[in-house]
């Protein structure tokens, strides 16, 4: 086998010029698909990064009312309304693949957040437990976040988000001023803002619902501090921090299943729904994904091409060395040596040419990103098996003229000179 590899190398330099034009079609087409697949790979990872943020890994379970996000402003009141049991938030908290757990109070679109004369127009306001911040990725830019001193004097405190430092202080220096909410004074204590900063691209209504507290701002307050400018019994949301990506989904729906357990869908119509962005960002990859495998086929007819021509050139090596083949089979080589030798060389061809083709794909695929700003990421296994399938189309493409090869009288042959 060495030395019919050898062979091919020796027969491959020979004819530099025809065997480069020979392995062009698969250069050409490996590297085509190489650099859609790479494109494939990073759009979706870019769509993933879109909707779920750079590594956050939060999974959002609110209580619905009909199709709607429940307000407890204008939702339903009384004995329907779930409240969240000390067990059920145990068991959330002891879900497999849940890193943190933390249960929160609401108010979406607040207007009456106040300091002096600014207002947050559309802000949200949180009542949150000491987990929240680190669940949900958040980082103190300045000041403190909350501490176990909040809880248990009812402290007055509240930490705004950047967004609503900037609405509501211009001068950049919130930390010790009072805010209102609704006529209650809170003192600022700490500014907290996303710990990986990322814009999502929203392309629907229930998209633009997932991100409005980011691009409104948003006030947090002690959990037990609700009371004093809320209701008491109040129903909380849930927010989990999976320890994977790809664990959001499974997270959130045996989430979903521990509080909905106690809810009589009969009787009400809230139940709890996790925000599965995960399969939000799945499906808009299918979709970018099934159209991508239309250029995949289109590219694949140029290693077809390739191949054709792979198979001409080694029926025109068949003619030249036919002499060559009789001399061989007359001093005793057998059939399956001179098709092995052939076959071989096909391969090494195309193999070739299959290396190069994923050199010019890594090239090409940059130069794309560059041209059009389309994310691109790498593929191991599709360069492996982009290589690997050069050297079938090789074995393929090179059979037929490996048998003609094989079965020539050696008399014949030889007399073709």
């Amino acid at each position: 086998m060495l030395e019919n590899i050898r062979l091919s190398f020796q027969g491959i330099w020979s004819h530099k010029m025809r065997s480069f034009l020979t392995m062009l079609g698969i250069i050409i087409g490996i590297a085509s698909i190489i650099s859609i697949v790479s494109t494939i790979k990073g759009t979706s990872e870019q769509i993933k990064e879109n909707l779920i943020g750079a590594g956050n890994n939060a999974v959002t379970v609110s209580l619905y009312e009909g199709d709607m996000e429940y307000d407890a402003d204008f939702g339903s009141t009384g004995a329907a309304t779930p409240i969240l049991t000390d067990q059920q938030k145990e068991d959330i908290q002891d879900l497999e693949d849940v890193e943190d757990a933390s249960f929160y109070y609401s108010r979406a679109y607040a207007d009456s957040i106040y300091y002096e004369n600014s207002t947050l127009q559309g802000g949200k306001v949180l009542g949150v437990d000491l987990h929240y911040l680190d669940t949900c990725g958040y980082l103190v830019q300045s000041g403190r976040g909350f501490v176990e001193k909040d809880y248990d004097g009812n402290r007055k405190v509240a930490v705004l988000d950047d967004v609503a430092a900037a609405t509501l202080f211009p001068d950049g220096k919130p930390l010790g001023k009072t805010v209102e909410i609704k006529s209650e004074p809170f003192v600022v204590v700490g500014i907290i803002q996303q710990s990986d900063d990322f814009e999502p691209v929203i392309n629907n209504i229930d998209e633009y619902y997932t991100y409005e507290q980011s691009s409104t701002g948003m006030v947090l307050i002690p959990s037990t501090s609700w009371p004093i400018v809320y209701k008491y019994d109040e129903p909380q949301n849930v927010v989990l921090k999976a320890s994977s990506t790809d664990a959001m989904s499974s997270v959130g729906k045996k989430a979903e299943d521990i509080l909905n357990e106690n809810l009589n869908s009969e009787t009400t119509k809230m139940q709890y729904r996790a925000n599965d962005v995960m399969e939000t960002a799945r499906n808009l990859q299918e979709l970018s994904q099934s159209t991508n495998s239309q250029m995949l086929w289109i590219a694949s007819i140029s290693l077809l091409v390739g191949g054709i021509g792979v198979m001409n050139i080694m029926l025109v090596s068949v003619t030249e060395r036919t002499s060559e083949i009789g001399l061989k089979k007359a001093i005793g080589a057998r059939k399956r040596s001179i098709l092995i030798q052939f076959l071989t060389e096909a391969a090494v061809l195309t193999s070739i040419g299959g290396v190069l083709g994923v050199l010019a794909g890594l090239v090409l695929s940059q130069v794309v990103s560059k041209v059009s700003g389309t994310p691109t990421a790498i593929s191991v296994p599709s360069i492996l098996v982009a290589v690997l399938f050069s050297m079938v189309i090789g074995v393929v493409f090179g059979l037929m003229p490996s048998v003609k090869a094989a079965n020539l009288n050696p008399i014949d042959a030889l007399r073709s000179e």
